[in-house]
């Protein structure tokens, strides 16, 4: 058997019920619309909700997208970390001293040079971020993220739910 062989089951299909051809018969004069009224007539638009503002007007127009599982980094620049003065760096030393904020996932970043050997802890390294550091004869180590899989949905549409 192929595709366009294939038919429904005996009694399954039923040939569809012509209507309004005069006052005769069963569907006639209404066509089984009833009498009057918004359902009776031909009047209402696509999309029309009930006098609720439609959804092509709910939705926001040329506004972009928000992905809520975005990962911010809070980036830090290698001359910042030079002016620090710090010898380890990890994102705890960086909060105390008000170079990042409490909670904020570290990438560090490759403007500037690193004249000393310096430890660095953090989440996320740039590529030439990383080369100066290793070359000026410091070592990286990257934190794990404090999620898995995906990060957590954030946005007013996602919260207290």
């Amino acid at each position: 058997m192929k595709v366009h062989e294939l038919k429904p089951a005996e009694g399954a299909k039923r040939s569809r019920k012509r209507v309004a051809r005069g006052i005769g018969g069963k569907g006639g004069k209404t066509a089984g619309r009833g009498t009057k009224g918004q359902k009776a007539r031909n009047t209402i638009p696509a999309g029309f909700e009930g006098g609720q503002m439609p959804l092509h007007m709910r939705v926001p127009k040329l506004r972009g997208f928000n992905n809520p599982f975005r990962v911010e980094y809070q980036g830090v620049n290698l001359d910042t970390l030079e002016a620090s003065g710090l010898d380890e760096i990890s994102p705890e030393a960086l909060r105390d001293k008000g170079i990042a904020r409490k909670g904020a996932l570290i990438k560090i970043l490759g403007r500037g040079e690193v004249g000393r050997p310096i430890q660095v802890k953090a989440h996320a390294f740039s590529a030439a971020a990383e080369a100066a550091i290793v070359a000026a004869g410091g070592n990286v180590e990257r934190l794990p993220l404090p999620f898995s899989g995906r990060p957590p949905a954030k946005g007013n549409a996602l919260t207290n739910r």
